[in-house]
């Protein structure tokens, strides 16, 4: 095979390893994200109390297992964020916590046109040719049309990461601002057919 014209990392996330949480681990979890909630700053905003919380599919990178968050508030925002951990192994319990959150009034409800809800949050970097950097970028949400399996991430139109969706939810794990590049969200039905694509960005002229 000839020599890739892009070098960078693909599906360096380890799939999802397990169910959506539930029971005592979701209290864990729990506790974690509505700590990280306190923090937030709310820049004048009630951002009232958080109400039930929704999970998304854990993806594991450089050592750490990414739990995505959503959950809206009280006073009608979202608050999303993520709850980080060390995943431990048979020996030992998951460990190392750390949760991050912030809060948006832009959402799903007031826009009918979304094909699908994302929400992305940078979690580290990775160091390609030249010195450049890829952000390396957590990206969560679900389908809001019918039909969806899977969804990609896309640099480039080169398959960098995907997931199957599960209980309508998803999260990714991929490079993302790399050589003047950036990620495509794309979901796909059961036979291959897209049904939609987004960029992480507005102000490209994208849909």
């Amino acid at each position: 095979m000839p020599p890739e014209e892009r070098f960078v990392c693909r599906f360096a996330a380890e799939p999802p390893q397990g169910p959506l949480p539930y029971g005592r681990w979701a209290e864990t979890l729990q506790a974690e994200f509505l700590a990280a909630c306190l923090k937030i700053d709310a820049e004048g905003e009630d951002l009232g109390e958080a109400g039930e919380l929704a999970y998304y599919p854990d993806r594991t990178w450089s050592g750490r297992t990414y739990v995505p968050v959503t959950a809206r508030s009280t006073t009608g925002f979202e608050l999303y964020g993520y709850v980080s951990f060390w995943p431990g192994n048979e020996h030992d319990e998951p460990s190392d916590f750390y949760g991050w959150a912030d809060f948006t009034d832009v959402t799903a409800d007031d826009h009918p046109e979304w094909r699908m809800d994302l929400t992305e949050e940078v979690v580290g970097g990775w160091r390609g040719e030249q010195g450049k950097v890829a952000a390396m970028t957590l990206v969560w949400g679900r389908p809001l049309i019918d039909g969806g399996a899977i969804v990609t991430a896309e640099l480039a139109r080169l398959t960098v990461d995907q997931c199957a969706i599960g209980d309508e939810r998803f999260t990714l794990l991929a490079p993302d601002a790399y050589r003047e590049d950036y990620l495509e969200i794309a979901l796909y039905d059961a036979k291959g057919n897209q049904l939609a694509r987004e960029s992480l960005y507005e102000d490209d002229g994208e849909d």
